[in-house]
């Protein structure tokens, strides 16, 4: 009994949400896939590579860090409790 083309439509809207939910995580997270389980270690070097890359996934090879790293502290002085 052959199946009813409409039957296959949830199919098709269902694959392209998810290819596009894909899409718009790997883009927020520079390409790689998300992260799952972080400890309070790993959201502090998120915050320090944020601060230093501008993302949180960045990464820098030089050994120094530049000189804006020196005034803007992870110490939040209004806004966040």
């Amino acid at each position: 009994m052959p199946v009813p083309w409409e039957a296959l439509i949830p199919f098709a809207m269902f694959g392209a949400t998810g290819t596009l939910m894909n899409v718009v995580r790997k883009g927020q997270n520079d390409g790689k896939p998300p992260r799952y389980g972080l400890d309070a270690w790993e959201d502090r070097m998120m915050e320090r590579d944020h601060r230093l890359t501008g993302s949180k996934r960045g990464q820098r090879t030089e050994p120094i860090a530049p000189e804006s790293f020196a005034t803007n502290s992870v110490w939040y002085t209004e806004g966040k409790l």
